[in-house]
């Protein structure tokens, strides 16, 4: 029974691990998503700072003169 009882042991050590691993990768996962949803966030509002700017310069760059006159 010792020898059962020492598998068992290293069995639930085992399964404690991969436990705290599991708990480790969904929380990086968390993370991650997170991330990614912030730095989606602030692409599309770069694009649509970028997109006014052109529109801006365009619309300016037909009022002025040239450099040369």
């Amino acid at each position: 029974m010792d020898a059962l009882d020492k598998r068992l042991t290293e069995m639930e050590v085992r399964l404690t691990f991969i436990d705290d691993t599991v708990q480790s990768l969904v929380d990086t996962d968390a993370r991650q998503l997170a991330r990614i949803a912030t730095l989606e966030r602030s692409m599309r509002d770069l694009r649509s700072e970028l997109a006014t700017l052109r529109l801006e310069q365009a619309g300016d760059s037909h009022s002025e003169r040239p450099p040369h006159y």
